[in-house]
């Protein structure tokens, strides 16, 4: 979102939570106008090692603070920063939680007006199972072969539904408070697991769309990725009329519904794409409004 909305202006948001899941899910908070405030331990967040560039973007306009959970002096920051907190992100496994003081009952009793937005990797019976995003969307079945995805799905959705909680926390929050005549608005606890946010980056997977045998897993000639002269390209003509501007530009059958999942219009299609350069791709593309994407040989 380059001009997102200032919905959270005047929330404050205090997150726990290190590597990619927390912090993202905080620079999107970030960018919704909320202040931003995070406690990293002394050995800082891992992202900030290993890659230095995604941290900073991560950590844009956040104001990061060092404190040491496990010490008397990190407990006295980071309960000095929770009293002046609406919604807290943490990204912990109970029993962690638990360890350093910071079960939902204990800090509701503390500060009842704060909200606690839960990161996790899976819910339930399962919380203390260790995980990454590799193992959630293996189980969601969103891995082909041995090759790794292109990027960290589960990870990355989980944010956005972390995001997403905060802004319901804050909903919550006015919402209970107006007109109910308490001093304070009351908090709330919302849990986010990246396995659910793996489940639903999969549905298109189970409902068969993504599929080999699905419109958009690889059947439907004008849905696919192609080699052309020198590189590959990209293909989303999947509407009647995209789809029909493709064939005819190909010399394809005149295509229907039907004629775009035979095998004589991929090959078609595929040697069309085949005798024609990048260059010459993207003036088609122009020319006659079609849905594509040159790239570099892979």
């Amino acid at each position: 979102m380059a001009h997102p909305l200032p919905v959270l202006k005047g929330i404050r948001v205090l997150s726990l939570a290190l590597n990619l899941p927390g912090p993202a899910a905080l620079m999107r908070c970030r960018q919704m106008g909320a202040t931003c405030v995070k406690l990293e331990p002394p050995t800082g967040d891992p992202m900030g090692h290993y890659n230095k560039p995604a941290y900073a973007q991560l950590h844009e306009g956040v104001k990061v603070l060092e404190a040491d959970l496990k010490t008397e002096a990190g407990q006295k920051i980071l309960h000095r920063e929770l009293a002046r907190t609406d919604v807290l992100l943490t990204s912990f496994r109970p029993s962690a939680v638990d360890k350093l003081g910071l079960g939902w009952k204990q800090l509701h009793s503390a500060y009842p007006s704060l909200s606690q937005v839960a990161i996790v990797g899976w819910p339930g019976a399962r919380a203390e199972e260790p995980g990454h995003d590799l193992t959630y969307i293996a189980e969601s079945g969103l891995l082909s072969g041995t090759e790794l995805p292109a990027t960290l799905y589960a990870d990355m959705s989980g944010s956005l539904m972390a995001s997403e909680a905060v802004l319901q926390a804050a909903l919550l929050q006015s919402e209970r408070y107006a007109g109910s005549g308490e001093p304070h608005p009351r908090g709330v606890f919302i849990e986010v697991a990246l396995s659910d946010a793996a489940g639903y980056v999969a549905l298109p997977r189970q409902w068969g769309l993504t599929q080999p045998s699905g419109s958009v897993g690889g059947a439907h000639a004008g849905y696919r990725v192609y080699p052309c002269k020198d590189g590959r390209v990209a293909v989303a003509a999947l509407e009647p009329h995209f789809a029909a501007a493709l064939c005819e530009a190909a010399g394809a059958p005149a295509s229907d519904v039907r004629t775009m999942f035979a095998p004589a219009t991929h090959q078609a299609i595929a040697a069309f794409f085949l005798t024609r350069t990048r260059d010459e791709l993207d003036r088609l593309a122009l020319a006659k409004d079609l849905p594509l994407h040159t790239m570099a040989a892979a």
